[in-house]
């Protein structure tokens, strides 16, 4: 299975590769990895290395980050990326990273060549990043070898007939600091017992966020003192309900953030909503109905000026960042496909998330909560501090049973 496992990952680089040739974001993973080992950095510090998929699960990483760098001072944080949207955004994130780099494919002469190079005395695999050669070169190497953050589900290749490999691989962990007891669960009926129940610490990033959250000029110059609905990271198949319901209601204002902030896809924003919508990065302070947010590190903080949120991505099953407005104690709408959040169920549960299917049932739900703001603000407020300190809770963890 291994064999097969490696001629899989030689594959998909040579996939990528290919689709290089007209796909843009294949175009940057193949060039971040072009002639990769020639130039690497070097550290004379000892390395406590953090993997992360991409942006999101750069923003669970950064709480620990934070925690373990108030305690290991004189150690290099070495973060890497598998997908160009962490390597292009992550400098708009506040964090203590030293060294950022692309992760190179996950084969055996790869894996062997980055661990020895670099040596971590810790490494971190953020939710489920699962590389089977890494995790066996760490394990060579003696270092100590985490998944932080772990959220797991039965549908995973672990738990099914063929994961006798997968579930392998994971014996290299030396411990899971999980999401949920589902996710604990899981690893116990595999054999995995290394596990403790800490949390997501993404609760710990948004609370740092609203903080450390500055006034935006544009935003208030918008807004005029009013207070807006927020239509987040939003995907076509959201804004095939949003744009009805904002021709149904033209006097409430709005922000639009779409996922998609490319030119021909704001511009057909810009041409459904008309003379209504004004763009952020436009010099411009005509009152109208909907700002289209055209930038890329600006959403998260526009929460704090938004009385109902809607988050993109619960059409197609790739739901976003719903912490990010309820934080600020709102209530948050997404659509219909979320099974694999479950913190978009704890949200339901609470009363404070809110699933909708069409135009119908979301103008519904704006209606009803809106007469709701305060109850729900105290639920949100309450939901959000008692899931807060996953962070601290590994950092402790680690300092306890595994000290350097």
């Amino acid at each position: 299975m291994h064999c097969l496992y490696n001629i899989g990952i030689h594959l998909f680089g040579l996939a990528i590769r290919l689709a290089s040739l007209f796909n843009p974001k294949a175009k940057e993973w193949a060039k971040g990895r072009k002639n990769y080992f020639s130039h690497l950095p070097e550290s004379a510090k000892p390395i406590l290395w953090f993997h992360c998929a991409s942006l999101g699960e750069f923003d669970m990483a950064i709480p620990v980050m934070n925690e373990l760098r108030a305690t290991h001072p004189n150690h290099t944080i070495l973060v890497t990326f598998f997908s160009p949207s962490g390597m292009q955004h992550y400098h708009k994130r506040t964090h203590p990273a030293d060294l950022v780099l692309y992760l190179p494919l996950d084969t055996p002469k790869n894996a062997k060549h980055f661990v020895s190079h670099f040596k971590p005395e810790k490494a971190f695999f953020v939710k489920y990043e699962f590389w089977a050669n890494y995790l066996d070169a760490l394990k060579e190497s003696d270092a100590k070898v985490f998944s932080i953050c772990t959220l797991l589900r039965p549908d995973h290749r672990f738990f099914q007939w063929y994961g006798g490999f997968f579930r392998r691989a994971l014996l290299n962990f030396d411990h899971f600091y999980v999401q949920n007891e589902s996710t604990k669960s899981l690893l116990h009926s595999i054999g995995i017992q290394q596990v403790s129940l800490t949390g997501d610490t993404r609760y710990d990033k948004v609370i740092e966020t609203r903080e450390k959250q500055e006034a935006n000029p544009r935003i208030d110059e918008f807004l005029q003192g009013d207070q807006a609905i927020i239509f987040g990271s939003t995907w076509p198949e959201d804004e095939a309900i949003i744009l009805p319901w904002l021709d149904a209601h033209p006097s409430v204002k709005c922000i639009i953030a779409p996922h998609n902030i490319d030119a021909a896809h704001v511009q057909s924003l810009q041409q459904a909503l008309g003379e209504r919508c004004i763009r952020f990065t436009e010099n411009d302070s005509t009152s109208c109905q909907v700002l289209i947010l055209d930038t890329i590190g600006h959403l998260s903080s526009t929460y704090e000026s938004a009385k109902i949120a809607y988050v993109g991505g619960g059409f197609s099953g790739k739901l976003h960042n719903i912490l990010e407005p309820a934080v600020y104690g709102i209530p948050v709408i997404f659509g219909p496909k979320f099974n694999r959040f479950p913190e978009a169920q704890q949200f339901i549960d609470a009363g404070i998330g809110f699933s909708v299917s069409d135009m119908k049932s979301l103008s519904e739900r704006i209606t009803d909560v809106t007469s709701r703001l305060i109850e729900i603000k105290i639920e949100a407020d309450t939901l959000i501090q008692k899931n807060a300190g996953a962070a601290r809770r590994i950092a402790e963890y680690q300092r306890l049973n595994y000290p350097d």
